[in-house]
């Protein structure tokens, strides 16, 4: 009798130790993303479920949203929440990427367009408050790397962004500079480049264009709506953790 008991005890261990190891290993389906700043970069993490596109049916386009809650198909190395950026300073309190409603309607669909050939968008920077821009300024106030603040760029109206394209495995495509590299190299009429950077940039530059964005010459990673241009310069700021 008391063997039999001492049976029954251990089968039940051993079956409550392996409900609980595969409880585990189960992973919650599809989230929105957590992006949390390293040392240089950005890596993320899955935390609430993504909100459904029909949701932006209930928000004006002028609306700010974060891209992440609706999509987890987007990369993200938000340098401007670190020092690794040409200003050698974080000026952002912690890394988000924020854009008015019509911007991430546009960068969705340009998503889905690289995603079908291999690639996805990664952001170097999106919507940055008007009070951001001031700090840029006082380090560099120079209106060839920076907007002045009293006048604002795109980037402070939610309708900019600075990206790259990497493969869905997060190989970044060489793209012949890093980001912020002010020099001719990083013109876009800069020709005398190997051929897989130029079909590189061509690749974002065509795609972005077919969505509404239009480029600057000076810089192959910015792409500015060309429907933001006539909003007003913003300075909402996103909560930190």
């Amino acid at each position: 009798m008391i063997r039999s008991i001492f049976f029954l005890f251990l089968t039940a261990t051993f079956l409550f130790a392996c409900k609980e190891n595969q409880n585990k290993d189960k992973k919650p389906k599809g989230g929105s993303q957590k992006m949390v700043v390293t040392s240089d970069s950005v890596t993320q993490k899955k935390t609430l479920p993504l909100k459904s596109l029909r949701s932006f049916k209930g928000l004006a386009d002028t609306t700010f949203i974060r891209l992440a809650e609706f999509s987890d198909e987007f990369a993200y190395d938000l340098r401007y929440a670190t020092k690794n950026n040409f200003l050698k300073e974080k000026v952002y309190d912690c890394a988000e990427c924020y854009t008015r409603v019509k911007t991430a309607k546009a960068l969705l669909a340009a998503n889905t367009d690289f995603r079908d050939k291999g690639v996805r968008i990664k952001f170097f920077d999106c919507y940055r408050p008007n009070s951001v821009q001031y700090k840029m300024w006082e380090i560099v106030p120079n209106p060839q790397y920076v907007a002045n603040p009293k006048k604002g760029s795109i980037h402070n109206k939610g309708g900019a962004v600075d990206i790259t394209l990497e493969t869905l495995d997060g190989e970044a495509l060489d793209m012949g500079t890093d980001f912020d590299y002010f020099g001719k190299r990083a013109y876009h009429d800069m020709t005398n480049l190997p051929q897989h950077i130029l079909d590189n940039r061509k690749l974002l530059k065509q795609t972005m264009e077919k969505h509404g964005f239009w480029s600057i010459r000076t810089e192959w990673w910015h792409y500015n709506l060309g429907a933001a241009s006539n909003d007003e310069v913003a300075d909402f700021k996103w909560p930190c953790d």
